[in-house]
């Protein structure tokens, strides 16, 4: 997909109307969420009974007052957005556009030449098309009521089935990488893809983007991958960070960041001269890596590698706990205060939100006016970075300690008892996902639904 200037994905400008006609040309149901933008509930791209997905050939309109910043747009339908259903969404704000800078794009992605029904079959010892009846099933479900001896959703039957019959955890795809912290053993990249992306292109043939000598640019950087966490890395370069998912912070200086999945950075630097200057994402517990150069006119591009020398350390809230907002919540007390423990592992393959697992699960209630707080912690070996649909929260807290944190949409919550605590005024009334943005970890259960009293289901 590309804008009306040939860029990919779409770009607004300042003060203009997201008003966009959605037209379903695959061969499949399919529907789009605006991930970080705060549209009416029945607008947001999120697949519940009032607003079900897109049949083939079929249309939707949408018509909402955007909010600038760094956003991108995803397949909310099964395992699509692994196939690369995702575009950037930029809305640009006067006063960035003022600030002169060259602006250049870059979102991530993992990729696989085995079919995502494959890779999901793979983690939990079931066949491909059972994953396929099964993902459509749980995603478009509404939530069910909780009831004893009810707590497993379809894909978690699957998964525990798959376990008691002594089904193994190695067919294609499937990674059972781990790191060790404090003498323990932590989960990491459950899948090994074939490739990592920069812009749809690897590092055997890199995006090279012409930019001016002692040039002034903003990077704007988007983890758009379904199970993959990087840390970018500028390099030579030294970056201020200055907006975290669209939302402004005060700025952070550095050269390597870490970014979660579905989390995006505007970063800006100046370039020292002439050169080409490569800016890499390279992937947790790993030594794979890709990325863009950016290079003046006439500048050597000497090839670089898709495996570094050195293997990165897991993603963590290092940058997290640094962040502080430009424009923080008012300081008032919580209405409401929600706890959910994050739950889950490998053998079997499931994951859940305070023991439920998507569709049944019990919604998060609260009331238009009310300013809520969710603690969640993790009692999971994996992170997981927590993203909530139609709300800008400020991250007020992390493993206990308290911040005047940044305001985002995605936060990410560290393994054996990481914790993080989210802060967001009730004023957006409707029925709203929370979720893991591991596909896969969403997929197999980690999914819950915040809900505003009087909404009707």
């Amino acid at each position: 997909m590309t804008d009306q200037a040939g860029r990919p994905g779409l770009t607004l400008a300042p003060g203009e109307q997201f008003r966009v006609k959605l037209l379903n040309r695959t061969a499949d149901h399919t529907i789009i969420h605006w991930h970080g933008q705060l549209p009416p509930w029945t607008q947001d791209g999120f697949p519940w009974p009032q607003t079900p997905p897109l049949a083939p050939a079929a249309t939707r309109a949408y018509d909402y007052v955007p909010i600038p910043g760094t956003y991108w747009m995803h397949s909310h339908q099964g395992l699509q957005e692994q196939s690369l259903m995702t575009a950037p969404l930029i809305v640009q704000d006067a006063a960035v556009l003022a600030e002169g800078r060259q602006e250049v794009v870059v979102m991530l992605h993992d990729f696989s030449f085995t079919a995502p029904d494959a890779l999901l079959a793979g983690l939990t010892g079931q066949t491909p098309s059972a994953i396929h009846a099964m993902a459509r099933s749980t995603e478009n479900a509404a939530p069910a009521p909780m009831t004893v001896g009810n707590r497993m959703g379809p894909m978690q039957g699957m998964a525990h089935t798959a376990a008691g019959k002594g089904m193994g955890m190695s067919m294609s795809g499937m990674s059972m990488s781990g790191m060790s912290m404090s003498g323990m053993s932590m989960d990491l990249n459950d899948i090994n893809y074939d490739a990592f992306l920069a812009n749809d292109r690897t590092l055997h043939d890199p995006e090279t983007i012409q930019v001016e000598r002692s040039g002034r640019v903003r990077l704007r950087i988007i983890n758009a991958a379904s199970s993959s966490q990087f840390w970018i890395d500028l390099g030579a370069l030294t970056g201020r960070v200055v907006a975290v998912d669209g939302h402004p912070v005060v700025p952070v200086v550095g050269r390597r960041f870490p970014l979660a999945i579905a989390q995006r950075l505007d970063i800006v630097v100046d370039l020292p001269g002439a050169g080409a200057f490569p800016v890499l994402a390279r992937l947790e517990g790993s030594r794979r890596r890709t990325g863009v150069v950016l290079a003046t006119p006439g500048s050597r591009v000497v090839r670089i590698q898709d495996t570094g020398l050195d293997q990165m350390l897991p993603v963590d809230n290092s940058l997290e706990t640094r962040l502080v907002a430009r424009a923080p919540l008012a300081a008032r007390k919580p209405d409401l205060v929600h706890r959910i423990v994050l739950g889950g592992g490998m053998k079997p393959y499931s994951w859940s939100l305070n023991g439920e697992f998507w569709p049944n699960i019990t919604p998060l209630m609260l009331r238009k006016g009310q300013r809520v707080e969710i603690e969640m912690v993790n009692h999971s070996m994996m992170a997981h970075p927590m993203h909530l649909h139609g709300h800008a929260f400020q991250v007020v807290a992390v493993n206990g300690r308290p911040l005047n944190g940044a305001v985002r949409d995605t936060v990410l919550v560290t393994p054996m008892m990481g914790s993080v605590r989210i802060a967001f005024d009730a004023d957006n009334p409707g029925r709203w996902a929370l979720h893991c943005h591991n596909l896969y970890h969403m997929m197999t259960g980690m999914m819950t639904e915040v809900r505003y009293d009087g909404i009707e289901v």
